[in-house]
């Protein structure tokens, strides 16, 4: 899930991202801001699900897709849209 929160004054937008996999040990994003190498850890919740808080520039597209244990590479189903990533496979897209 992604949660957007826009502010007035600011030129970024906060973005909660939150996702629920079973089995994970670790997940991570790549991809924001087109950085597909340095990955954005995100934090484990007693409930399982793992969450992170980023700020990304207003009026932009971003492509990403989480990496869970090191190995798997998933899209979110509850983005904007998917693009496809030349790999056989597609990015997940927010619109901010």
């Amino acid at each position: 899930m992604v949660q957007k929160t826009y502010f007035k004054t600011k030129d970024y937008c906060k973005v909660k991202f939150t996702f629920n996999i079973e089995n994970a040990e670790t997940v991570e994003i790549l991809g924001l801001n087109s950085d597909w190498k340095n990955s954005i850890v995100m934090s484990k919740k007693k409930d399982g699900t793992f969450t992170c808080d980023v700020s990304l520039p207003k009026n932009t597209k971003q492509e990403f897709l989480y990496r869970v244990n090191e190995t798997h590479w998933i899209a979110d189903p509850e983005a904007d849209s998917q693009h496809p990533n030349g790999f056989g496979g597609s990015n997940s897209v927010i619109n901010l």
